[in-house]
């Protein structure tokens, strides 16, 4: 740090940034989040922050780490303020973040976590764990061999696992009489409240079968999908930013203007009133959960494998890139026609603010870290729309193009691209795969087989392998630019 002043109530109104507007004293805790990171941070914590603001006080929240405890040291001696940077081309624009209050480490206290959890006032409990953490097998259930499942369903009153910490809590609710608490899932999981109310149910019958079934009768699991761009933060982010707020901030987070929470409006215990600052709140969120994986995600998966290929290390230069952003719009174009079409969607306006995203050059978002585990992408991101372009009889070349960049992507690297640039799950069998340069057709037919792409393709399969091989050998024998031309034709 600088030796400057640091962050806190105290210093609050020294800070050369927007404040919250609002006394952080009279704010009570409604909502416990687990899982604090720099996503909860720059997101859901910053929508929190305006219902604050509008005088929904007792919305506050009351953020816990479940392993380490670096958030906690950083934010409590900052009383829970941090600065949240906003960076787009024009600059970077400073906001204090001031609605998390309380902050907890979960192994230092388990009990401590238990009691707030089981708390009255606490009303919603809001996940950001990543997918790691649900701990699911093979198969997507709960894996009951996990050691800290184990330990969880030995020793409940000190638990590890969210599964643990949400079980134990809503147990003690009900025994206290204490209605349950709403489980808000933001983490990115397809039909994330259902995927997590099927695993704490799975966790309670393994605890006991009849609190499992009042659970499933009581406790509430609406559906989220969340997006904003929050990359790293630096030490120089640290310095640039202290200097430009006048105090020492110990974390504060960075992030791209756009930002999007859309939610299942089914909460047990009330909630903010969030549609006023911004939230979508809907009564099935996955038709916008399909346009964000089909458009957004697509979109940056494919110009991250041909960004890789043309040299390209950032979206924004990837993006930037003429040929690139062409193939880009062709791929919008392609599977905007797949999304439900009366789901009070608006597909062309989000595309729009999807080019003013890729082409933001403050935020550099890696290509290589976008390009990793596409083989457990792709289905979602790109195959899917491309079997519904096939059986709908519409083109599907831009689609196929973003798989066959992944193709020649995974072959590159030790070659054109340096080794272990970005990892798969299924790198062994695709370097198996791909060495020798086997011919296109039998190159695509055997990975489509290995990455289980068959299942996903159905009867599609044979032209979708067909196109794709086309593209591939393009990249192989001339460049990204030359196979971008092919697929428009």
């Amino acid at each position: 740090m600088s030796g400057r002043t640091g962050l806190s109530n105290a210093t609050l109104g020294a800070a050369k940034a927007v404040r919250p507007a609002y006394d952080r004293s009279a704010v009570t805790a409604g909502i416990v989040h687990l899982g604090v990171g720099a996503f909860h941070r720059a997101h859901q914590a910053v929508y929190v922050d305006e219902c604050l603001a509008a005088g929904e006080t007792g919305w506050g929240i009351t953020a816990v780490s479940l392993r380490s405890p670096a958030t906690r040291d950083a934010l409590a001696p900052q009383d829970g303020l941090y600065t949240l940077a906003v960076q787009d081309a024009s600059g970077e624009a400073l906001r204090v973040i001031g609605s998390i209050g309380a902050l907890l480490v979960a192994p230092e206290d388990p009990a401590a976590l238990l009691g707030r959890l089981a708390d009255p006032a606490t009303r919603i409990v809001t996940l950001t764990v990543t997918e790691k953490a649900y701990l699911r097998g093979a198969g997507g259930d709960l894996d009951l061999g996990h050691a800290d499942i184990a330990w969880d369903l030995a020793h409940p009153e000190a638990p590890r696992t969210v599964h643990g910490f949400l079980v134990g809590a809503l147990a003690a609710r009900r025994a206290a009489g204490v209605p349950p608490f709403t489980v808000l899932c933001c983490d990115n999981l397809p039909s994330n409240g259902e995927t997590v109310r099927r695993l704490v149910l799975q966790f309670a019958k393994a605890r006991d079968s009849v609190l499992a079934a009042a659970l499933a009768e009581t406790v509430a699991f609406p559906s989220t999908m969340v997006d904003r761009i929050v990359p790293a933060t630096t030490d120089e982010d640290r310095a640039r930013i202290a200097a430009s707020l006048g105090l020492d901030d110990a974390w504060p987070v960075k992030a791209e203007p756009f930002r999007q929470w859309v939610v299942e409006d089914r909460f047990t215990l009330g909630r903010p009133a969030w549609e006023h600052f911004g939230v979508t709140m809907v009564a099935d969120v996955r038709p916008y959960e399909e346009m964000k994986l089909r458009l957004l995600n697509g979109a940056h998966s494919g110009l991250s494998y041909l960004g890789l290929l043309a040299g390209r290390a950032s979206v924004s230069a990837a993006f930037g890139d003429p040929a690139i952003r062409r193939f880009v719009d062709g791929l919008w174009d392609e599977a905007i026609p797949s999304l439900p079409a009366d789901a009070g969607l608006d597909p062309q306006a989000y595309v729009g603010a999807l080019a003013e995203r890729f082409s933001n050059p403050a935020l550099v978002h890696r290509t290589a870290q976008i390009a990793n585990d596409g083989s457990q992408k792709l289905p979602q991101r790109v195959l899917a729309s491309a079997r519904a372009a096939v059986e709908a009889g519409r083109p599907a070349r831009h689609l196929t193009l973003a798989v066959a960049a992944w193709i020649a992507a995974c072959a590159a690297r030790g070659r054109s691209l340096p080794a272990g640039h970005f990892t798969d799950p299924l790198d062994a069998p695709l370097d198996a795969i791909l060495a020798g340069d086997p011919p296109a057709e039998a190159a695509v037919a055997a990975v489509f087989a290995a990455a289980g792409f068959d299942a996903v393709l159905g009867p599609t399969r044979d032209p979708l392998t067909a196109l794709t091989a086309q593209h591939l050998t393009i990249l192989r024998t001339e460049d990204a630019a030359a196979a971008i031309a092919a697929a428009a034709g």
